[in-house]
């Protein structure tokens, strides 16, 4: 299968919600046909991202501040919030639509929920093999976020991207955000 370059989506830090200098990614239908838990889960575990749980619509915004997370989108559709805190009145993040057949990348540290959704929504929870179980944390402010940015900067990049493998997109859109954000904390 040939490449297809995901969408990019940066985010600022907030109050009580780090995010992180990796972009989230978006990856337009490029599950198999036809689109199944089991045939997004084969893609994702050949690519050395396990299955770590299945689910639908989540509208409690989160984000995980020890490993990066991975939406593949096997039934119907939804609304994402991305990179925002818990209020619907904040202007900070972006509102994107999935449905299956995409697959969603979130950096550890980006904030995250379900706005609306149809159809049955429901994807799988893939991950790193090497990763940690996840850890939540409800954008609430309630842990110190100079901490949680360090624990966030020691997650590692991936070697493999979930949808395309070793030397994908992710790994190296990554590698480049990381590089980046180096240079500027040399610069100050």
């Amino acid at each position: 299968m040939a490449f297809t370059i995901p969408e990019k989506h940066y985010f600022s830090s907030l109050e009580a919600v780090p995010n992180n200098y990796l972009p989230a990614l978006v990856y337009r239908n490029v599950l198999p046909s036809p689109v199944s838990n089991d045939s997004a889960q084969k893609l994702c575990e050949r690519n050395h991202w396990e299955k770590r749980g299945e689910w639908g619509a989540i509208t409690t915004a989160h984000f995980h501040p020890n490993t990066h997370e991975c939406y593949a989108i096997f039934r119907g559709s939804s609304r994402l919030v991305l990179g925002r805190s818990i209020s619907d009145d904040d202007p900070n993040g972006i509102e994107i639509d999935v449905s299956a057949g995409d697959v969603v990348v979130v950096p550890a540290g980006v904030s995250h929920r379900s706005l609306t959704s149809e159809a049955g929504y429901k994807y799988i929870g893939v991950y790193p093999e090497t990763a940690p179980k996840w850890r939540n944390n409800w954008c609430k402010g309630e842990e110190d976020m100079r901490s949680l940015a360090t624990e966030i900067d020691n997650v590692e990049i991936p070697a493999h991207d979930p949808v395309f493998g070793e030397n994908g997109p992710l790994v190296e859109i990554w590698r480049k955000a990381k590089e980046n954000h180096e240079i500027e904390i040399k610069k100050v």
